[in-house]
């Protein structure tokens, strides 16, 4: 129970914040959302899209699963995800899409080293399978590396990936090409703290904020 409290403590804050002057942040919001990104994130408990960007109630439109990744548009593409992609675009026009990764990431770990599946369904397994194209290129291309740079590497490369797959749907990609849409890459270093982001003419992640100095 005292997770559920700690909910409830943080709601009681949540509500003091929003609701308690007469006019409030969801007065504007009933009538509906305009949240100009869509940003595409993890499920990792510590990836809180919301919380890294400091970003107030109706900021983001955020879908998160296991390990940020976009299916490519096919008629057999998974729902879900397709769906808040084609919601975002067509309904709520946001004007950039963000997709986030991040360090040690268990579903690219899940994906470069696959262990015997838990259970008959799978799901994880197929989800990942998304993946499955940048981490055999990893693999082959970065056989000589250690386990943990060939993890980073995936990490970094799906995220180019789900981009690329972006592009796959034929009403995101005519806004990317008139230039009402902008689509960003960005990396969430656990470890260090940092943000990166890619760089299409550098072709490379490169620091958008460094991280800080650690006292003692």
């Amino acid at each position: 129970m005292e997770a559920i409290e700690k909910f409830l403590r943080g709601f009681s804050r949540f509500q003091q914040q929003y609701f308690s002057d007469s006019q409030s942040l969801y007065d504007s919001l009933r009538a509906g959302q305009r949240p100009a990104t869509l940003l595409i994130g993890c499920c990792d408990s510590r990836v809180d899209p919301m919380l890294l960007t400091g970003s107030e109630p109706g900021d983001l439109f955020v879908v998160r699963n296991i390990a940020n990744l976009v299916p490519p548009c096919t008629p057999d593409a998974p729902p879900g995800v397709s769906s808040a992609i084609e919601f975002a675009i067509c309904n709520l026009e946001v004007a950039r899409v963000i997709v986030l990764g991040h360090a040690r990431c268990g579903g690219i770990r899940a994906l470069m080293a696959p262990r015997q599946k838990l259970a008959d369904t799978d799901f994880v397994g197929r989800w990942m399978k998304i993946a499955e194209p940048v981490a055999n290129e990893v693999k082959r291309n970065l056989a000589h590396r250690s386990e943990e740079h060939q993890h980073k590497a995936c990490e970094l490369a799906s995220i180019l990936h789900s981009l690329d797959n972006l592009l796959t749907y034929p009403w995101l990609k005519e806004r990317v090409e008139k230039g009402l849409v902008k689509l960003h890459g960005w990396y969430f270093d656990i470890e260090s703290g940092a943000l990166m982001a890619y760089s299409p003419r550098q072709q490379q992640f490169l620091p958008l904020v460094c991280p800080l100095e650690r006292r003692g």
